[in-house]
């Protein structure tokens, strides 16, 4: 009973969320669309032409699982940090809640619900892309679908637990630099891993985003998936260390 409550009202946040953008879904969804079609007609088919295949594959297609990847990333975390900051700090939408039966815990997990909702929103528009270029082997790339949910799940949680110690917006070019770019850089987003130093690539492997990359990679092209509990373990593993600290961060920040 007290689970099912629990969910109910953290739905009832992803609810008051979606709603809400809603009415700004136009511009959203245009951006979702012609920005991975921007990276993979000009990074895919223009540095195709000189780098050739990759892994077996057309570096458009290698890319387009890396792309993918990198923007259920940026979805989460942009909305777990920007947006999530507004409702914290500027709006305190997020006290007139407590002013109801609602908890913190209940906010937290409604937004990273969210936030891991807009990942799907922008991977789906991704894969319409990549399936008009030819890029998609199979109907099995629908299953991308919930790799995105638990991928952007992972980095809205970190995210927010970055927003809960965040005084102010520029805050977030720390997280965003000093971790999100590297990470994309080095988790074979654009090049196998296998090309970095191998102390790199133990970094590397020790990264939420080389594990999604991992289990889209393969179901993009048709081929085999291999290692898919460690890839989870390690995803869900920093999506609950991460949930529990924002949780605790936000409640001594709003409460205490």
């Amino acid at each position: 009973m007290r689970i099912q409550l629990f969910l109910q009202r953290s739905l009832a946040i992803w609810n008051r969320n979606i709603r809400v953008w809603g009415k700004l879904a136009g511009p959203s969804l245009m951006g979702n669309f012609g920005e991975p079609f921007l990276y993979l007609l000009v990074l895919g088919y223009g540095l195709g032409q000189f780098i050739g295949d990759m892994q077996g594959m057309s570096y458009m297609a290698f890319l387009a699982s890396g792309v993918i990847c990198t923007s259920a990333v940026n979805a989460a975390s942009f909305e777990a940090m920007y947006g999530a900051y507004t409702r914290l700090s500027v709006q305190q939408t997020w006290l007139g809640m407590l002013s109801t039966p609602i908890s913190v815990s209940e906010i937290v997990v409604g937004e990273i619900l969210w936030a891991a909702t807009k990942s799907v929103i922008s991977v789906m528009a991704i894969l319409i892309v990549a399936s008009g270029l030819g890029l998609v082997e199979s109907y099995w790339a629908l299953t991308i679908i919930p790799i995105a949910f638990v991928t952007g799940f992972c980095f809205a949680s970190l995210a927010l637990l970055v927003t809960s110690v965040a005084q102010s917006y520029d805050f977030f070019l720390y997280y965003t630099t000093l971790f999100i770019t590297p990470m994309v850089l080095l988790s074979g987003v654009f090049f196998p891993i296998q090309s970095l130093p191998e102390g790199i690539q133990y970094l590397a492997m020790s990264l939420p985003l080389y594990h999604a990359i991992s289990l889209v990679r393969p179901i993009m092209v048709g081929g085999e998936l291999s290692d898919i509990g460690l890839h989870l373990l390690v995803i869900i593993s920093y999506a609950g260390l991460a949930t529990v600290l924002a949780t605790a961060k936000i409640q001594k920040r709003l409460i205490n």
